[in-house]
Formats: structure tokens, sequence, C-alpha cells
């Protein structure tokens, strides 16, 4: 799968609109001329993805309060999208994903890095791989640590959430029973347009993968992968279990949403700036998207938020947005030409993404039967699941990307837990961000790594994970937790119309190198050193074992092929206090200036053990409710 995954990313490299002065009550939800753009709205949402069309539904329910979204990408039935077989089908269509590239890599032999994110309404929901997957408890405690120990920014906090962000379909009883899947509903609800369903087939070499994992030493399994534990888990897809079809931010709020007279969304619009009065934000200015690209020859047009406005560009285009808007670091903002409203150092800094690792190994006797190879190699087996998919869309071809991994602690898979952890503890951390970092960010950055810290030490945040498929070839790896932070700032040749430049610099903290090696010495122990697995005679194809006896072996290999990317990007628009180089506060108020929020995943401080979706519906929610409770409660 890390194989597949490279080989998808390197395939991504590549109406003048008059604003109406009057209000129609009468307007269709998506605005497809822009000419039926009314002059204000209560809240303008910039970004039609998975946060902004749930803040959208949640803030006009109540059928008065009146929101424009405005998205860059198009509303789109491909097919690509809504495809639930191998999960892969949405980030593999061009047409729906942004064509960035990274800045060279130093330390990964001047690579560039395929920076993938959604462009198209529902965003990265809409062309994720599936993977319904929440962080652990202590993920979610670890964000609110940097406020005070009594923030609501919590596990305890952010679990309602978790449960109204989406809607839980059990696994059949069948399936449930022959591929051993626990599951426990008291994390989940049930009222959400949003599901977490199941595919109606597992394969029995997926279960015996999983179980093989108790051939090692002190692997937790968990009875259900929404209870915010580490351990060995299945966990359900983005899949609406009725339609076995993709369930995502569209299917789930903006066909909600589509039926109200107060709600509209404009398609193929990229926002330039916010507009202020003073420092009060009041509204925005956009162009039009022609042909996937910004008409740049357009003259701009406005429209105005009474209330606020909400920024949900996602982690790499959210900073981009601030900063052209004159909110972000002075330095960077003049070196652009743009004045600066707001001095804010965070933005644009403390970049996270989840590195995707890449050995290889493949199971030559995998006898366990039916597997994932069997949809490819045995034609009966084949035949029948495409018979049954046409008959009534159940069987193999329901599965998504899988539903079982690992994710584990760190002293679970190495003994060196404590003496990283004090390395850690001890480094200069401000010797690993670039030079001219703003000492707040660099604040920011020693209270992140003290805490992970005593992360590397506990067994309640998990560090490793190892995705199981089902076939003889091994499954997706991955660092849940890098210590490199990275930065997305504007481009300064032509900041408003040129994608921002995003440098990962990965691995600039050496102790991710060790971590990695750990990690793949561990994932090297199941597939060769377990007496669970050998039965089925692994074989290493990548590194190879006579190539990594020593570290610098294996760092040679990690620089070769890690990929600094899962297409997480997280933390540009982080919310922390503002003298830990924080851009948003407890609820999401950019700091420095009136109505303004950032809703998506640039607002995690931290990244999470996990699969990013699913958090960002659950902070669109919490953020919602707050909200409406501020304006509402004000009649």
């Amino acid at each position: 799968m890390p194989q597949q995954l490279r080989t998808l990313a390197l395939a991504f490299l590549a109406l003048v609109p008059q604003i109406c002065t009057g209000l129609n009550r009468d307007l269709p939800a998506t605005i497809v001329n822009a000419r039926q753009v009314q002059k204000e709205y209560d809240y303008i949402i910039i970004g039609g993805g998975t946060a902004g069309l749930t803040v959208a539904n949640r803030l006009t329910e109540d059928g008065k309060t009146t929101v424009l979204v405005l998205e860059y990408g198009e509303l789109s039935d491909s097919t690509s999208i809504t495809t639930v077989t191998g999960g892969f089908s949405g980030m593999g269509d061009g047409k729906l994903m942004y064509s960035i590239n990274s800045v060279p890599q130093v330390n990964l032999r001047n690579r560039t890095i395929a920076v993938l994110a959604g462009k198209v309404v529902g965003g990265s929901s809409a062309v994720n791989v599936m993977m319904t997957v929440r962080g652990t408890a202590e993920d979610y405690d670890r964000w609110g640590s940097f406020f005070s120990i009594s923030s609501h920014w919590s596990w305890n906090g952010l679990l309602p959430y978790f449960k109204r962000a989406l809607n839980f379909v059990p696994p059949n009883e069948d399936v449930t029973k022959s591929a051993n899947i626990t599951y426990d509903t008291s994390f989940w609800g049930n009222t959400s347009g949003v599901y977490a369903g199941w595919p109606s087939f597992q394969y029995a070499a997926t279960t015996a993968q999983l179980d093989a994992f108790r051939g090692l030493p002190d692997v937790p399994f968990v009875k259900d992968s929404g209870s915010g534990e580490p351990g060995v888990y299945w966990y359900p897809t983005f899949m609406d279990p009725k339609t076995v079809l993709r369930s995502y931010a569209r299917t789930g709020h903006h066909e909600q949403a589509k039926t109200r007279q107060n709600y509209q969304l404009l398609t193929q619009a990229k926002v330039q700036k916010i507009l202020f009065s003073g420092t009060k934000a009041v509204g925005v200015s956009w162009i039009p998207v022609v042909g996937g690209r910004p008409n740049t020859s357009a003259s701009p047009q406005t429209v105005s938020a009474r209330k606020e406005v909400i920024v949900a560009a996602g982690g790499v285009h959210s900073p981009q947005i601030l900063q052209v808007s004159g909110i972000g670091p002075r330095k960077i903002l003049s070196a652009a030409g743009i004045t600066t409203l707001v001095d804010l150092p965070g933005v644009g800094q403390n970049f996270q993404d989840h590195p995707i690792l890449s050995p290889s190994y493949q199971f030559t006797k995998l006898t366990v039967k039916p597997s994932g190879d069997d949809l490819r190699s045995n034609r009966t087996f084949s035949t029948w699941a495409n018979q049954v998919w046409s008959l009534n869309r159940t069987g193999p071809n329901s599965i998504a990307s899988g539903n079982a991994a690992a994710w584990l602690p760190f002293p679970v898979i190495s003994s060196r837990a404590s003496a990283l952890s004090e390395a850690l503890a001890s480094q200069n951390h401000p010797s690993y961000l670039p030079s001219d970092t703003h000492p707040t960010v660099a604040a920011g950055y020693r209270a992140q790594m003290l805490s992970y810290a005593s992360a590397l030490r506990s067994n309640r945040t998990a560090f490793y994970n190892l995705v199981l498929t089902g076939s003889s070839t091994s499954g997706l790896l991955v660092n849940l937790h890098p210590l490199s932070r990275g930065t997305i700032n504007i481009n300064p040749l032509d900041p408003f119309n040129l994608e921002p430049l995003v440098d990962y610099r990965a691995l600039s903290n050496p102790l991710d190198t060790s971590i990695i090696i750990d990690i793949l010495k561990y994932t090297r122990r199941y597939y060769l050193d377990n007496p669970l697995t050998k039965p089925w005679a692994a074989r290493e194809n990548s590194p190879g074992t006579s190539t990594t006896n020593t570290d610098a072996q294996w760092t040679n290999f990690i620089t070769q092929t890690m990929s600094p990317s899962e297409f997480h990007p997280v933390g540009t628009c982080a919310m922390l206090p503002l003298e830990l180089g924080g851009v948003v506060d407890e609820n999401l108020k950019v700091y420095g200036v009136e109505g303004l929020r950032v809703v998506d995943a640039s607002i995690m401080p931290t990244l999470i053990g996990g699969n990013t979706c699913q958090t960002v519906y659950a902070v669109a929610e919490k953020v919602s409710n707050q909200h409406s409770m501020i304006y509402w409660q004000k009649g």
C-alpha cells in the first residue's frame, strides 16, 4: 500500500460575477451564477470541505441565520468520489485535487513531495481513503494542557461531539462473528448525516493478521476504535451501509442544508483576502475559478459578513488566506509586499503531517483463506465477488482501504522509550527550528516536545501504526507523532495567486530518525520474528535484512524512501496560547482581531495518533455548538 500511495501522489502533479444588492429568499442553495450572491450574510465560510460544510449545516439549522460558503472546487458527482472499493478512487482523480509540490526536502535527498488536498465540495472528506479513526484520549488532553488542566479541549470535552459527528451503524452480525469484530456503541452516536459504516465482508486473513499481534509481548487489544485507547482494533469506514457509497461532508451536511433558504454555496470561487474595518473582519473578496484555475483578470468581488468570517480552507490554505489578509509573521508579509494588520508569528508555522514509511514484506505462504490476494489471483473468487457486488452491492468490493490496524504506544515497540524520552526532554529545542523562528513559536515547540517526552514513556499515546489489509504484502506504516516542524508560507513572488511554499522540514529533529528506526525494527519483528506469523514465511523485500544491521543503514533507507506526508496537514493556525505561538484561542477566534475564526485541521496544535478526518468533524461540531450558543442566546 505505501508504494500505491506514493504512485498516486506522484501522478497528481499536475461569468464575470456581480453582486446582487437585494435579498431573494427563493435562490437555489448551490449557486452556479455568481450574480445570485447576496450583498451580506450573517456568516461567510471560506472553504466547503469537511469542517466548512459541517459548520454551515449547523449554523443554518434555525432557518434564520444566513450563511454563504465559498468553495474553490466544483460540486462533483464523479464516481471517483462515491466509489468505495479500494478507497483510493478520489485521491486518484486529479480534477478533485490541488496540484502542489513541496520545496525540496534537504534531509530526504532534496526530493519534492506531492501536497495532496481535496479541491471539491466536501474537501478532503470526498477524496480520503475513508478510514474512520480517532486519536487517543491523551492526544486530545494534550491540546487542552497547553492552556490549563481545566480546558474544555480534552477527551471528555470532545467525546460528545465525536458522537454527534457520525452515525454509527454496526457491522452485519454474520461478519461480526466470522471476523471476530468487536465494538462498543457507547462511544458513538446515531443522529448525524455522516455515516460510520462497515463492509459486508472481511477477509479471514485480515482477522489472522490482526490476531498475530498476540505473538508479540504487551500488545493491547481494544474493543472499540472510538474508545480513545491505543492498541490493535477494528475500525469502521466513512460509508453509508445502505447505499454502499462514500459518506462525506457533502452527503452528510450540504444535502441537508441545501433545502434551507438561509444557506447558500458558491462553487468555483477563490477567496483573495478577508476584508476588515479596523481590526474587525467584515467580509471577503473573491474571484471566479475557470477551468480549475483562478481567473486573475477578473475584478475581485466582495461580500459582507454581519457576524463572522470563518476560515475553513484546510491546513495548507487557511494560513495562506490569513497571511494575504495581513495576519501573520511581519517579516513574511513584508517580503511579499503585504501590509501587516496583526503581527501574528504563528500563522503558517508549526506545520505537521504523518510520515509514511516504506518497508516491503511479503508472506510467501499465507495459507489463511480468503485473503486480499484472492480478488486478483483466484478467478473463481473474483467472479463470485463481482457477481454479488452487481446483485446487491455486497462482498469484498464493499471494502475500502481496510478496517484493521495496530496503533501502539512507544514502550510496546521499543526498549528505548525512557532513553529517547530523556533525550527529547533535554534537547535545545529551538535549534531544530528555522533560525529566524519567533520566540513565542519556539516556546510553543518546546512545550510540545516536553509533552511528547512524557508521551514516549506513556502507554496511552500511540506512536506506531501498521494498517492490515489481509493480503500477502505489507500494509501502510506510519509514524504518528513526528517531532519535526515545517512551515507553509505565502509565495512572495505572487502571494495571492501562486500556491503557498510548503516545507515539511522532514527529519529536522534528529530524534525522529531514532523513533522511525525503532518503528521499522518492530515491523520487522512482527513479520519475521513472531511465532504467529512464522507459518506464513514472510520475506523482507525492502530494505532487506542484509542491508540494515546498523542505524546508519536504516537511516540511509529512511532518507531514500520516506514520505513526510500521509496527507494530514495540521498545526499551521494552531490553537495555542499567544505566548506559545498560537493563532487561535480556545474558541478558535484569531488573536488580535474580531469576527474571525479558523475551523479546520490547521488549528490542531499537535497531530493526533490517527487519521484526521473524524477529528475535524468533531472540532467543527464543537465550535458550531459553542458558536450557536453565543449568538442564538442573544436572540
